[in-house]
């Protein structure tokens, strides 16, 4: 397996809601972090620490009330381009062609957009097109790792290893992230306020 797929694979089962399970298998993913790039594996040994020092019910509470009630924190990667218009629909259905073509058929009611979905395909399926649908969804990524950050979640880290892995944002990325701060999903209603502070509105190259 390829540090990209063992960095997806372990930022997949991060972003899962937190059970026993993944407790059981902190060790592991404590090794596997040891071996990857630092912009990668650095973010993720932090989280493990904040996993290992806090109760497992204190963790899924923080995990619903992030990912769960706040616009800002979806794991649905096209809520952010497309929001619930009928468009989203359009864009569920590339994720699960690209899942098929692989061999890969989803349990019934598991939207194929969700952000653990995509990692743990990218990591053992298909790394061609896990990666590719990751950088189709590139600007939402990144409006979700801002609003992480910002809210001082415990997840920010898990994104921040999620972005080092894929290719640099480039001009278009930036300005669709500047699109979005400035007026949220399809959805959003005229007046409503900015999807993200002013100071993170993007500006040139940089990420």
């Amino acid at each position: 397996m390829t540090p990209h797929a063992m960095a997806w694979q372990t930022q997949s089962l991060l972003l899962d809601y937190p059970d026993p399970n993944l407790l059981d298998r902190l060790p592991l993913l404590r090794e596997v972090t040891r071996v990857l790039p630092g912009p990668v594996g650095a973010p993720l040994s932090g989280f493990l620490d904040h996993l290992e020092h806090t109760p497992l019910p204190d963790v899924a509470a923080d995990y619903v009330a992030t990912f769960d009630h706040r616009k800002r924190g979806s794991l649905y990667l096209t809520y952010y381009t497309y929001g619930d218009t009928r468009k989203r629909g359009m864009a569920l259905l590339r994720f699960t062609h690209a899942y098929r073509a692989a061999g890969l058929h989803l349990a019934e009611g598991e939207l194929p957009d969700h952000l653990a979905v995509v990692l743990e395909f990218a990591a053992i399926t298909d790394p061609d097109a896990g990666s590719r649908l990751l950088g189709e969804h590139r600007a939402g990524l990144e409006l979700l790792r801002l609003g992480l950050r910002d809210g001082g979640s415990a997840w920010a880290p898990v994104l921040d290893s999620v972005s080092a892995t894929l290719p640099p944002l480039r001009g278009r990325d930036h300005d669709a992230i500047a699109r979005l701060i400035a007026q949220g999903p399809p959805e959003e209603e005229v007046g409503l306020d900015p999807f993200a502070p002013p100071e993170y509105m993007p500006r040139g190259g940089a990420r």
